[in-house]
């Protein structure tokens, strides 16, 4: 008895200790939310990383997609911040990065904090650009500054580059636009484009680059550009001027620039992945870890490369610097900001 007492104690010790050294992820699922529904380039990011970072993470977990698309990416990111546990088993797997102006500009419907998330990484980061149908009478940002009747825009809340870019525009160089909001996601505003109830949608050269109906569209010409966000012009846009040199034309002054840099800033950020506040720090370094490993994968690469999407990941650590120092803004410029938002 005494010997089967021991050999039952032993097995109940080594089934504690093998436990205890299974890797926290073995046989579970991370959930990855997207704020935008299906067939968005956020989505296709998303499900990209996502096919190749569980192999990368120890115990290699499986990952269930779900579209969570409202308020212009608000209502994904706040369900993150205000409804899901902080155990690293539901990140957010691709947002727009400009909701933190949200924050800043204090609207109502906003529960997060952006400094607080718990910042995994982000595979590419890039301008902007705002593309205007060929047949408009817009061909020109001088033309738009002169109209009678302001092109309309499409966009899907009032804080991502379809809202505010142009009202930066307008701020900073005088050209007039009407913002046409409620739009569910991009492809819905290209359909109301190409259906001709709107002119014009402003989003990352990336995205503009990467798909359908694009291609298609420079094809056809059925599109031009009117701007771009960078400090340089993108070698794929050579003839489309940038936001910085419209404003050294019209002598746009110091305050409208400060608020220009606040607005670019997103661009820095790109689609990042990122978890609930207070995830624990082993489980937020086998994701970052995860993350970088995935973006040095050469299958993965081969994979963007053959999706020609954008390709300049962020990591972990300076996304949660740039979370920080985006929101820390004086009063003056958050001033202006809402001005600018409509708020």
């Amino acid at each position: 008895m005494t010997k089967f007492l021991a050999l039952v104690v032993s097995c109940l010790l080594w089934a504690v200790s093998a436990q205890a050294q299974a890797p926290f992820y073995q046989g579970k699922t991370i959930r990855v939310i997207v704020g935008t529904p299906p067939g968005n380039l956020y989505d296709f990011w998303a499900r990209l990383i996502v096919d190749y970072m569980g192999k990368h993470i120890p115990g290699n977990p499986s990952f269930l997609v779900q579209n969570m698309p409202g308020a212009g990416h608000v209502v994904a990111v706040n369900y993150l911040f205000s409804n899901v546990k902080p155990d690293g088993l539901t990140i957010i797997g691709s947002v727009i990065p400009s909701l933190y102006l949200n924050q800043l500009i204090g609207r109502s419907e906003i529960q997060f904090d952006w400094a607080k998330f718990t910042w995994i990484g982000s595979p590419a980061r890039g301008s902007s650009q705002m593309y205007m149908r060929a047949d408009s009478p817009y061909k020109t940002i001088e033309e738009v500054r002169t109209a009678k009747e302001p092109p309309k825009c499409g966009a899907t809340g009032v804080t991502g580059p379809d809202s505010y870019f142009p009202k930066l525009l307008q701020e900073t160089v005088g050209a007039k636009f009407q913002i046409v909001t409620g739009y569910p996601g991009g492809t819905d505003i290209d359909l109301g484009v190409e259906r001709g109830e709107i002119h014009c949608r402003a989003f990352t050269i990336e995205a503009f680059f990467g798909r359908e109906p694009y291609h298609t569209w420079r094809k056809t010409n059925f599109v031009h550009h009117m701007f771009q966000s960078g400090g340089k012009r993108d070698a794929r846009l050579p003839n489309t001027p940038t936001i910085f040199e419209f404003m050294d034309k019209y002598k746009t002054p110091e305050s409208g620039r400060r608020l220009a840099t606040v607005l670019l800033g997103a661009d820095d950020m790109g689609r990042p992945m990122f978890g609930p506040p207070n995830m624990p720090a082993d489980r937020l370094k086998t994701l970052r870890d995860a993350f970088v490993k995935t973006m040095a994968d050469e299958q993965f690469r081969a994979d963007v490369k053959k999706r020609n999407y954008e390709f300049d990941p962020v990591g972990g650590e300076e996304l949660e610097r740039l979370a920080k120092e985006i929101v820390g803004q004086p009063p003056d410029v958050i001033d202006r900001l809402k001005k600018v938002l409509g708020n």
